[in-house]
């Protein structure tokens, strides 16, 4: 019953004319997106033969078909690994948000394969492997950095470190320098 819906729909929606907004190949700022036309001449607004059609009930798709996936499920959006139970998976299928990031979105998807839950959105498989591949060459990458770092020596840093108080002597030298000249002047 469900499949002759949604092949019945399939059908009519290939037959069903683009609709697209009145004068939109003639003006550059107007969109594709449907408007009604309003003018008071429009012959799109008047039904004249050899217009384009409107929108109109007669093209919408079987009631029980309507907002249904191509496999016959219920879209239900998906945000967090609890949600997922809430989906019955005989009527119902996922989709993933496109919000979700990558540690939440592999969670979901493993949860999803082991309770047998169709995700509409994605392929499984494909992105669990790109993800874990996308984390494991991140773990390496720390991994790498962590190695380059040298580790500084004690000796190195009270070397630093006097280097430093030398510098600060060294400006202090300079200011009795400065005071010396000045005071000889006067």
């Amino acid at each position: 019953m469900m499949a002759k819906l949604l092949e019945l729909r399939k059908e009519l929606k290939g037959r069903k004319p683009e609709f697209i907004r009145q004068d939109y190949g003639k003006r550059k700022k107007l969109s594709m997106k449907w408007r009604k036309p309003k003018g008071i001449h429009s012959k799109i607004r008047h039904h004249f033969k050899g217009r384009r059609k409107m929108p109109s009930p007669g093209y919408k798709s079987p009631l029980k078909a309507r907002g249904l996936h191509s496999l016959g499920l219920k879209m239900v959006k998906v945000n967090s690994v609890e949600d997922l139970s809430k989906i019955k998976k005989e009527n119902q299928g996922v989709v993933i948000s496109k919000t979700v990031g990558n540690k939440k979105r592999y969670l979901i998807m493993k949860k999803a394969k082991e309770l047998e839950i169709n995700v509409l959105n994605l392929n499984i498989d494909e992105q669990i492997k790109k993800i874990e591949e996308f984390l494991k060459s991140k773990k390496g990458k720390i991994a790498e950095d962590r190695k380059e770092k040298p580790k500084e020596d004690k000796e190195s840093k009270k070397e630093q470190k006097e280097t430093e108080m030398t510098d600060e002597q060294k400006k202090e030298a300079d200011k009795k320098e400065k005071d010396r000249v000045l005071i000889k002047r006067v």
